[in-house]
């Protein structure tokens, strides 16, 4: 028998409380178990406690009735056998937003990370949002100015968590303007796939591919046809020039294959009915 496939759900920033359909979407995988257990991971916040309170109430107000927390305030905290207790009996995690380098650094490569990356491959459901999604792609955005051209030096990157292959993923995209530093992003990586996900939106990863979830668009670039990139013979601070690269813009409703980096949208006669 295949082992089960882990649904990833990665949200870009926002109160999740006003999006109902991206509550619903991480709440059905949870409540299919017949006491679901849910844990709020809040190792990226400054303010733990307040993150911890705030989802506990949210998760236990839409019926799950056992919601844990895990802290890692310091990295000795991702060895703590209470913890890894949590994360093996739980059902679903869901990282709170913050900064993804304290991820990073405080969990990757520790005990608790490799229980997480254990229920990954058992079928676990792992959402996060903000900093809690760009975490998990294989490379992260830690730092960049927004709403700008793409300039040398504009953008810093870092290892992520790798649980979603060959991607770049930033969060609060359009109401940030992100998309000058996703693109410098890409012209440092261009076999990554840049995902841009606004607030109160999601992907919804399972089986290699994922589908647009929320109120506003996920916007892809594709750096695998790029031609042009002078990256390389520029200095710092200059605009970067870059041609070839592919962007598609995904509403709700419209599915992306990684592998094959292509999009697939619903059916244009169900569009016309929904207007």
């Amino acid at each position: 028998m295949s082992k089960p496939q882990s649904t990833l759900i990665a949200i870009g920033g926002g109160e999740i409380a006003d999006s109902g359909e991206i509550l619903d979407e991480l709440l059905e995988f949870v409540k299919k178990g017949s006491d679901p257990r849910l844990v709020v991971m809040t190792v990226a916040t400054g303010d733990p406690e307040r993150a911890a309170n705030k989802y506990n109430a949210l998760f236990r107000k839409r019926g799950v009735k056992h919601v844990d927390t895990v802290d890692i305030s310091q990295r000795e905290d991702s060895y703590s056998a209470s913890s890894i207790k949590k994360i093996n009996n739980a059902d679903a995690l869901f990282f709170t937003g913050g900064d993804q380098l304290n991820i990073t650094t405080l969990l990757g490569g520790s005990e608790l990370d490799q229980a997480i990356r254990e229920r990954v491959k058992e079928g676990i459901v792992l959402a996060g949002t903000s900093a809690g999604a760009a975490m998990m792609s294989k490379w992260m955005i830690i730092s960049g100015s927004s709403d700008e051209a793409p300039r040398v030096g504009h953008v810093s990157i870092a290892p992520g968590m790798d649980l979603f292959d060959s991607m770049i993923i930033d969060t609060h995209f359009s109401q940030r303007g992100r998309h000058g530093r996703l693109l410098n992003a890409v012209a440092h990586f261009p076999q990554a796939l840049g995902v841009g996900i606004d607030e109160t939106t999601a992907i919804v990863m399972r089986n290699g591919d994922f589908r647009v979830i929320g109120d506003g668009v996920v916007t892809i670039i594709n750096g695998n046809n790029i031609r042009l990139n002078d990256l390389p013979y520029k200095k710092e601070g200059e605009a970067i020039g870059i041609s070839g690269a592919v962007i598609d813009v995904l509403p709700a409703g419209y599915k992306y294959h990684l592998k094959h980096r292509e999009t697939f949208g619903p059916a244009l006669t169900t569009l016309a009915h929904q207007g």
